[in-house]
């Protein structure tokens, strides 16, 4: 397994240079104690603990995996002795209210720390990972009894969390839900059903476990419209906060994955559980989405984890192993062959990780800022500025989760290539890298769900298409900006033309959905993929911007880094962006070389 680096140059980079964190910080009620040298030394202590604790169990991790016996998980040696440091240090609180035990720090420091952990560890990641959806769900939608009772153990990290939403028969479709909630008449339920696909559902690392359920009430009206959401602890809380009685909370079994082995995913039986109602009765999955939208950028953050992780894996062994000759000639005469780096299809598939987690990252990082004002709008009671923010980053979701996934296991596949036949052997790591990623795509709403979110709620039906014009007035703007500089006049020419584009293309899919109703469907996913070639584009342009400058002025440290960043946005530019347009092509297809063979026709002879 690839020994991991946290790259805290080129996320400093990001925070200081590109996006202005420290200004972003001062002007939010809860970033006062964000300072930039405190942030820097938060990074490094993250990056220790991920670097030195974390990286060094996850192949182990991996082979040992998590053992089920008798309705216990143990998980693999080492483990409980990282959560232990990781409750320690204080990290499951490190964005939570300090009324609760937390540190008060903006919601985005928890996603850099998010995005060290998970690339040192993905599979150690799930468990706090889980419990930070949980928290926040309790945070915007429980009464203060209720948080009261379970923010400060979850803040520590002595409890953990769930989400409990999926059962056998219905996957995605959480209309289907058919566990129940029976009123036990004295503010408490008794919930009865079967979950399934329970990241962290059951393990030896924390004291208790609390589960956050869909559920219905006797009468409840059929679909989503029906579900109610509900607090269930494995443990019920005793009076003075410690772990109280067993509460008929059962895990069955356990998943035999195809990745992260070490992350337990379970079948969980509530057996007349006690539970408490979330929210209004009937209103589960609204509340539930807040939930959901935290899962879904902590997933995007894991397309970012493996195209690093993978990077710097295939990069020490390209400039180590040596075969052949370059094309171009010797570049290292007195070896027996040339590295693999020398040969410009090893370079291709090098870059292509690089800009894919280099990319990716400053797409996080800029909607981290959105998820700090919408953090701020609970924390500040004050339901419209989080409306504003929640919707601003509704757009940005979708794309980040299923685009950021889909080129982040692209990126991990790249890295068993270039290790050629060594990448598929266990001992070196990189195929565990691939296997880890395919769920990404899989997990909180699959690549079709989220493409089909994007473009048939956020952008046909929501805003009518405002949402891809407000984003491309931005690109815009940066276009117009940097038309005049000749070092930028290219990424600005070329922005400008797919920023028309996409606008272009988001209106004829428009009219064509009214004769013809599957292209949306049809067209979704060739949408969503462009989009996210698009504004990935505008983010590499971006960075690039800024290190121009930086050379500019001259005289910088980090002249050879500015100098990569340049040119690995001229890569993007040049051999990943014109992917778009083949998408654009295909999204504006009519539904019927899709949808017109008979369902007879799909047979096998």
């Amino acid at each position: 397994m690839p020994a991991y680096k946290a790259p805290l140059r080129d996320m400093r980079f990001l925070l200081n240079e590109v996006f202005d964190y420290p200004a972003h910080y001062a002007s939010i009620p809860n970033g006062k104690d964000a300072d930039p040298e405190t942030v820097s030394a938060i990074l490094d202590e993250c990056a220790k603990y991920c670097e030195e604790v974390l990286s060094p169990i996850n192949l182990s991790g991996d082979v040992e995996g998590c053992k089920f016996e008798n309705g216990k998980v143990t998980t693999p040696a080492g483990f409980k002795d990282a959560y232990d440091q990781f409750v320690a240090g204080g990290w499951q609180g490190l964005s939570h209210p300090t009324e609760y035990g937390g540190q008060g720090m903006p919601m985005s420091m928890g996603l850099f720390k998010t995005e060290m952990v998970g690339t040192a560890n993905w599979s150690f990641a799930m468990y706090p990972g889980l419990s930070l959806g949980a928290m926040n769900t309790i945070m915007q939608h429980a009464s203060e009894a209720l948080k009261n009772t379970y923010m400060p153990p979850l803040t520590e990290g002595r409890w953990s969390g769930t989400m409990c939403l999926t059962e056998p028969h219905c996957g995605t479709d959480l209309g289907q839900v058919k566990t129940k909630a029976e009123d036990n008449g004295d503010g408490t339920y008794s919930v009865t059903g079967t979950k399934i696909f329970i990241s962290a559902g059951e393990h030896d690392l924390a004291e208790n476990i609390v589960h956050i359920v869909l559920a219905r009430l006797p009468g409840a009206p059929a679909g989503t419209r029906g579900i109610s959401l509900f607090i269930i602890p494995k443990h019920l809380p005793a009076a003075d906060g410690s772990v109280g009685p067993f509460n008929n909370v059962v895990c069955s079994s356990i998943e035999h994955k195809m990745g992260i082995k070490a992350s337990a995913t379970c079948v969980i039986n509530f057996e007349g559980a006690k539970a408490w109602l979330i929210a209004e009765p009937n209103k589960g999955l609204e509340a539930m989405f807040t939930f959901m939208n935290t899962a879904r950028i902590g997933t995007a953050i894991q397309g970012i984890c493996h195209a690093e992780l993978s990077y710097q894996g295939a990069l020490r062994y390209a400039k180590d192993r040596r075969s052949m000759r370059a094309v171009s000639g010797k570049k290292e005469p007195d070896k027996v062959a040339d590295a693999l780096i020398h040969h410009a299809d090893v370079r291709r598939m090098l870059l292509t990780q690089r800009a894919i987690a280099e990319g990716g990252r400053a797409m996080i990082y800029h909607c981290a800022q959105f998820a700090d004002h919408m953090v701020n709008g609970i924390l500040e009671n004050d339901p419209a500025k989080y409306k504003k923010w929640d919707d601003k980053l509704g757009f940005y979701t979708p794309i980040l989760k299923g685009f950021l996934t889909e080129l982040g296991l692209e990126a991990a596949n790249q890295g068993v290539q270039v290790f050629g036949g060594h990448g598929y052997i266990k001992e070196h790591g990189m195929e565990q890298i691939a296997r880890d990623a395919r769920i990404a795509t899989i997990y909180e709403g699959t690549t079709g769900i989220q493409a089909l979110d994007l473009l048939g709620r956020k952008v046909l039906i929501m805003t009518r298409g405002g949402a891809v014009r407000e984003f491309t007035t931005l690109v815009g703007k940066f276009a117009v900006d940097n038309m005049r500089n000749p070092k930028m006049r290219s990424f600005a020419t070329t922005l400008a033309k797919y920023a028309a584009e996409w606008n272009l293309l988001t209106m004829r899919i428009m009219l064509m959905a009214r004769k013809d109703r599957d292209v949306v469907s049809a067209a979704c996913n060739h949408f969503l993929m462009y989009s996210g070639y698009v504004m990935m584009a505008y983010f590499w342009a971006l960075q690039a911007s800024v290190a121009s400058e930086k050379l500019a002025k001259g005289g910088s440290e980090s002249e050879e880094f500015y100098k990569a960043k340049i040119a690995t946005a001229r890569f993007y530019f040049d051999h990943l962006l014109p992917r778009a347009k083949g998408h654009a092509t295909s999204m504006v297809k009519p539904s019927k070389s899709i949808m017109k063979m008979p369902i007879e026709s799909f047979v096998f002879e």
